[in-house]
């Protein structure tokens, strides 16, 4: 099963919204860019495959909805529509290469109406490629992926991420369709519990073995040899092979490096950001502490306490034994292969 959390249809984005899983499966139609804005930064819509799909459906959107004959007045609202969706979410790649080549295309077109159209066009484009690039990717990765393997995974990268077939998820659904007996630990990902929330609800509508644990755990099972492999996506893949993926993921590599274990990262060529030599140019989202506080509005901590609520952090390339993408799997160096990987993809 293929979910699709992300759809445009006539005058509306609908997505699945992802906070009320997996108690609801509830569908939001949004009728206004300003609600999808809403929505990517309240994270209703994550993974950074979908929220470039998502920022790029909300610009044609928006652009459906402005009713003027003036082209520079056109012009100057569609400007404040990329610009509202380029300030949702600063790490995922993908949301800026979206809003970068909807204002390419509006840019080619003089024609008011044209270019309304060229929009819609533009965006489900973006969406066919990551369907495409997805499903490749998942493919490629399962070959690394041998029967009887336990495959630990980090926060959430399957449909409800890419609004396709998935990343690391997608391997680990890729392998097991190829009848490999595999079993997954899907570790909790505080603090918004994606990893507990929706890894394991879409490795249930799969009929895919798996384990929750605590984020905690993880190093514990290692050390035991309960992990063959960590598989997980990313954020934003620096030239030099940096990884920014959801917080935890350092330290997760840290620990599959002293124990042995392959650490693997899942990624279209559209996460890879070659502008940025390392990881270290890599902006980090900061987000609300009550996501630290409370779970589910209910508050776990006193009241006033101070809190640091990174969502992401940065893996240096020496820890990652190989990166999948949909063009096939790099390995050291990472900056000469990327780099070739991306201008062959261009």
């Amino acid at each position: 099963m293929i979910l699709k959390p992300i759809e445009f249809v006539k005058d509306k984005v609908i997505i699945l919204d992802q906070t009320k899983l997996p108690q609801k499966v509830v569908f939001l139609k949004l009728g206004n860019y300003e609600d999808v804005v809403r929505a990517i930064k309240e994270m209703k819509i994550r993974g950074a495959p979908a929220i470039g799909v998502t920022a790029a459906y909300g610009i044609a959107l928006g652009a459906q909805k402005i009713i003027t004959k003036n082209k520079d007045d056109f012009h100057s609202q569609l400007n404040h529509i990329l610009s509202t969706f380029q300030a949702t979410r600063p790490t995922a790649v993908n949301l800026f290469r979206a809003v970068n080549r909807m204002k390419q295309i509006a840019q080619r077109n003089t024609d008011i109406d044209l270019i309304k159209t060229a929009l819609q066009a533009e965006a489900r484009r973006i969406h066919r490629e990551e369907e495409t690039a997805s499903e490749a990717l998942s493919q490629i990765g399962s070959q690394l992926v041998e029967n009887g393997f336990t495959i630990l995974t980090h926060c959430n990268t399957g449909s409800l991420a890419t609004a396709s077939y998935g990343t690391a998820l997608g391997i680990i659904k890729a392998a097991w369709k190829q009848g490999k007996k595999i079993n997954v630990i899907a570790t909790e990902t505080r603090p918004l519990l994606q990893g507990a929330r929706l890894t394991t609800w879409e490795l249930i509508q799969e009929g895919i073995p798996a384990t929750l644990i605590v984020d905690s755990a993880a190093g514990y099972l290692m050390s035991q040899g309960k992990v063959n492999c960590v598989i997980l996506g990313a954020d934003r893949i620096a030239a030099n092979g940096d990884v920014a993926n959801k917080i935890g993921t350092y330290t997760l590599a840290v620990l599959a490096t002293e124990n042995g274990i392959p650490f693997y990262v899942a990624a279209p060529t559209s996460t890879i950001d070659l502008s940025i030599a390392s990881g270290d140019e890599i902006p980090i989202e900061e987000r609300d502490f009550k996501e630290v506080t409370h779970i589910e509005d209910k508050p776990i901590a006193p009241e006033g306490v101070k809190t640091a609520n990174p969502a992401f952090d940065i893996t240096p390339h020496l820890y990652i034994t190989a990166i999948i993408t949909e063009k096939g799997i790099v390995t050291e160096p990472y900056e000469f292969k990327l780099r070739k990987l991306v201008e062959e993809v261009t």
